[in-house]
């Protein structure tokens, strides 16, 4: 990509396709998150999978832990189930009316091992909050979540308010003009996209993309931010293709 230089609906960041990621992306689509082997099979046909292809991949799919099997029915594994609720919730975010304040979440525990300390790390970040300095994060108190019980364990949790201007803040903690122009670049791309494999891997990134919108309070937002456009497009197309998954295996 060009230094300093918004990225073109060409140059956008997508994965190569694989019956593996073909039948993930399927799956998490889906509620309840499960099809029958006849099904993924003509699901799959459009990416040029093979149905030999197919059927090995649910095999390693399995034994990996990826998905359960139940007579010829696929279905995804206990741990997918909540990447699934991730997903939903970036395309679906529950948010509440911002009144100003902020969350603060300040690491206390310590003696931790490297490991210990970048789960923590990714926990938060899937909590949408970020890092103002180290142990310290942020996020404004818009969003309607829980936090999850276990993280009283490693740190305290606080309602705060900061000096700076609250959009000064938030262009401080999150690179928002890098994700938007990402994110139209992604609308380009995949409004653009003819061949089935082409919007597939397009919409796989946006997925991928919604999974870092921090989802803030609109007033601390640039202009012509993408996030509710991209969400929109990816709620078309996941109902197109759920819909043809449907008509293909009632066709059987």
């Amino acid at each position: 990509m060009r230094n300093n230089a918004s990225p073109t609906a060409d140059e956008v960041e997508l994965r190569p396709l694989s019956a593996r990621s073909v039948v993930l992306s399927l799956l998490l689509g889906l509620h309840p998150p499960e099809l029958p082997v006849k099904d993924l099979v003509g699901a799959v046909e459009p990416f040029g999978i093979a149905g030999s292809t197919l059927r090995a991949a649910l095999s390693r799919m399995v034994a990996a832990g990826d998905l359960r099997r139940a007579d010829t029915v696929h279905r995804l594994s206990d741990r997918l189930l909540e990447r699934q609720r991730r997903q939903d919730d970036a395309v679906h975010p529950e948010t509440r009316p911002w009144d100003g304040d902020w969350e603060m979440v300040v690491v206390t525990a310590t003696g931790r091992g490297a490991a210990e300390r970048a789960e923590l790390r990714t926990e938060l970040t899937r909590l949408r909050l970020a890092e103002l300095r180290e142990g310290v994060w942020l996020r404004p108190a818009n969003l309607r979540r829980a936090l999850p019980d276990g993280l009283r364990d490693v740190a305290q949790c606080y309602t705060a308010r900061p000096d700076r201007p609250a959009r000064e803040q938030a262009a401080d903690l999150w690179p928002l003009q890098a994700w938007a122009d990402t994110g139209r670049a992604l609308l380009a791309h995949v409004a653009a996209a003819r061949r089935p494999s082409d919007r597939f891997t397009g919409f796989a990134a946006v997925v991928r993309h919604l999974l870092a919108d921090p989802v803030l309070p609109p007033r601390l937002l640039p202009a012509d931010w993408p996030g509710e456009r991209l969400r929109a497009a990816y709620a078309d197309y996941r109902r197109e293709l759920v819909a043809d998954v449907r008509a293909r295996g009632r066709q059987d």
